[in-house]
């Protein structure tokens, strides 16, 4: 999307949103339910899905990276469609099987789904997928606006839930039998998990850890990756629109007016941390500068991540179309803690405005530097 059509995307939900605070459900202490073993299985299956045409990076990747690393459950990559599944605002990937494929593997269903936002909410064959796994007894879990994709199948009603900051009134308004709570990073409502916005797929990762495999397990883990805490709670009143937010986001706009646009290459190798390589190309796509970013590989052969995602790579290293420039290598430190790290870069090469417009994006609260 260029920068034009994408500033004015924001700002008619600037306007259409208003200063006005909206209603509140008061959040409380969240936790999972514990996992309970059906299906005579050793440990649970959970399918991470998306909608071909686009589904969020982050929202994907981190669940399933997390959940798969930890070695407490089955972790399948699928999608609605064959072929490659397009994230959102970069990368590509070839999913582990349709949701078809998927219901072969598992007659019985999945434990849980775990639904990120999408490119096209009301797809017929994502949302009878995901009743139909609901139907079977699995634990439904939206990640971000995800939470518009499991709305739209019906089972939301009744249910108290969250999302990402700026579809609030959205939400309120066209799913009105549904309690929308704030400030929480995520909501457990007996057999529908919702998270918060995009960021908050880290918390709600780990607290899923916990609720299969215990404390100790998702404290290990945490340790592992960098996260210190994945309790439920947020402050999401400090996202919102309104003056401080139209002058962050209008400045970082009209920095980019003022400078070409420019497409950056991560490398991708076996073992990436696809974590890692998650965070670094949303972040960078978030600036509203125009920034596009490809993963870039010596070869255009499939590329497996530590996780076992399949990456499909965008460019060939020395090839045609060559990114503008090449970011720093991904680092080997703890994965989580990338997100900090690239927020502080980009606020260096592209002005303070850039990172607090992508850290407002992905509903992500700074450490104060």
């Amino acid at each position: 999307m260029s920068r034009f059509p994408r500033f004015f995307l924001v700002l008619g939900a600037l306007i259409a949103t208003g200063l006005a605070p909206a209603a509140e459900v008061p959040a409380t202490a969240e936790r999972i339910s514990p996992y309970q073993a059906r299906a005579d299985r050793a440990r649970p299956v959970i399918a991470v899905v998306g909608e071909n045409s686009g589904t969020e990076l982050t929202d994907f990747v981190i669940p399933y990276a997390v959940l798969s690393r930890s070695g407490v459950a089955e972790v399948l990559s699928i999608a609605t469609q064959p072929g490659i599944l397009k994230l959102r605002p970069a990368v590509q990937i070839q999913p582990q099987a349709t949701t078809g494929g998927f219901d072969e593997l598992h007659p019985a269903g999945a434990d849980y789904v775990i639904v990120p936002a999408v490119n096209k909410s009301d797809d017929a064959v994502l949302l009878a997928w995901i009743t139909a796994q609901a139907a079977k007894g699995a634990t439904i879990v939206s990640i971000c606006d995800g939470a518009l994709v499991v709305a739209n199948t019906g089972l939301m009603r009744g249910h108290r839930a969250t999302g990402h900051w700026a579809t609030q009134a959205r939400r309120e308004k066209s799913y009105p039998d549904t309690r929308w709570v704030t400030n929480t990073r995520y909501v457990a409502d007996r057999a529908i998990v919702s998270s918060a916005g995009i960021s908050a797929s880290i918390p709600t990762a780990f607290a899923l850890v916990e609720a299969i495999a215990g404390h100790d397990r998702a404290a290990e883990l945490a340790k592992e990756m960098g996260v210190a805490d994945w309790g439920s709670q947020h402050d999401s009143d400090a996202f919102h629109f309104g003056p401080r937010s139209y002058a962050m986001y209008g400045a970082a706009i009209v920095s980019g007016w003022f400078h070409k646009t420019e497409s950056v290459g991560i490398s991708v190798a076996p073992g990436v941390d696809e974590i890692a390589l998650a965070l670094t190309a949303d972040v960078y796509s978030r600036t509203y500068r125009g920034v596009r970013a490809y993963t870039v590989a010596p070869t255009s052969d499939p590329v497996q991540t530590l996780g076992g995602l399949t990456l499909l790579p965008d460019r060939v290293l020395g090839g045609d179309s060559a990114p503008d420039r090449m970011l720093p290598p991904l680092v080997s430190t703890p994965s989580m803690q990338v997100l900090e790290m690239v927020l502080t870069r980009v606020a260096s090469e592209y002005g303070s405005a850039a990172a607090s417009s992508a850290a407002y994006d992905l509903e992500y609260t700074r450490i104060k530097q």
